[in-house]
This record gives C-alpha cells, structure tokens and sequence, in this order.
C-alpha cells in the first residue's frame, strides 16, 4: 500500500480503477449500460465536476494560501516557489478552467439547455436555465481572465518570458487582481451552478 500511495501516478490510476469498479457495478446492478444521451451526459457532468474543482481548488490555492504568504517566505526560498511549484500550479489552472468551460458547453448541450442558457432563456423562460447561463457565462469570463489575462502576465512575473524589472512588478500585480477577480466570481457562479439543479 505505501508503494501505491507514495506515488501520485499509481495513486490516481488506482482512483481511476476504482470509480470505473463503482460505475460499472452501480449500472449493472439495473438494467446495464446504454450509451445513449443519459450516459453521455452522466459522463461529461462528471468530467466537468472533477476539473472544476481542480480549477477552483488551485484558484483558492493561490488566493487563500500562496498569495497571502509570499512575503513570510525569505528571499533567497521565493525561486522554489515561483521556478517550480507556480509554474506546475499554473499549467494545472488553466488546462483545468479549459477542460471545465468545453464539458460545461458539452453538458448543456447533450441536455439541450446551451442556446436558452447561454442566451438566458430569452424567450423560453425557463429560470433553471436562466440560472446555470449566469454560472456559465461567470465561468467563461474566469476562463478568458486566466487565459488571457492571468497566465500571460504571470509568466512575465515569474520570469518564464525575460521582462525588465518594472514590467514585471506590474504583471505580478495584474495576475494578482484578476486573480482576485476570479475569486470574487467564484461564489457567485458556483451559487448559480448549484441552484439551478433545484430551479424549475
């Protein structure tokens, strides 16, 4: 067992296999798996829910404990942080947001909700899907902020694209509040996501 844990690739192929254990004995235990539009969707809900709280775990990783404790950290441990551990955590972040807004996309539309949420039900009046279109669209926004706006200025910060000294203070401090902005998003969008499911 200490072998399986002390790895993280043997860890998570035997969390894998474990699931697909689960899945399979909770769909056979009826009638079987159909892979109709019901799978489909089970499956994509899944996926978006796993890379969601990757995304969102790593967003609150960085405001709630990077962020606040760099300046404790001395000079000379700070490269640990940002030529190894930030750069790890920031390919995670934002391939996670990616992976979360298509499966979202994937999800909605397998349900057939994507126009009327997306467009906030204009004319169907469906609250449920005037809700989980506000979540999507927060979502969207916090996807482009990371992709755009959030990594561009963080591998300035960190140094993994060569600046002068003052542009990269500043892409620092522009990472930073669009991270912030994430975060200020995140409730509410979860907020939205969750409620929808119990909105008719």
């Amino acid at each position: 067992m200490s072998n399986l844990l002390s790895s993280l690739s043997k860890t998570i192929h035997a969390s894998l296999v474990l699931a697909i254990i689960l899945f399979v004995g909770m769909f056979f235990q009826n009638e079987g798996i159909a892979f109709d539009t019901l799978f489909w969707s089970w499956l994509f809900r899944y996926i978006h829910v796993l890379v969601a709280i990757m995304w969102i775990g790593l967003l609150w990783y960085f405001n709630f404990v990077q962020i606040p404790n760099m300046a404790k950290i001395p000079d000379e441990q700070k490269p640990a942080i940002g030529k190894v551990i930030a750069p790890a955590a920031l390919f995670y972040f934002r391939w996670a947001a990616a992976f979360t807004v298509l499966s979202g996309l994937i999800l909605a539309w397998l349900n057939g909700y994507l126009h009327d949420a997306m467009t906030f039900s204009i004319g169907s009046g469906i609250p449920k899907h005037t809700a989980i279109g506000i979540g999507m669209w927060l979502g969207i926004i916090m996807a482009f902020n990371v992709w755009f706006v959030i990594w561009p200025n963080q591998k300035r910060a960190l140094g993994i694209v060569e600046t002068d000294p003052e542009t990269k203070a500043k892409s620092a401090k522009t990472a930073m509040l669009f991270s912030r902005t994430n975060t200020l998003l995140s409730l509410p969008m979860l907020l939205t996501m969750v409620a929808a499911q119990n909105i008719y």
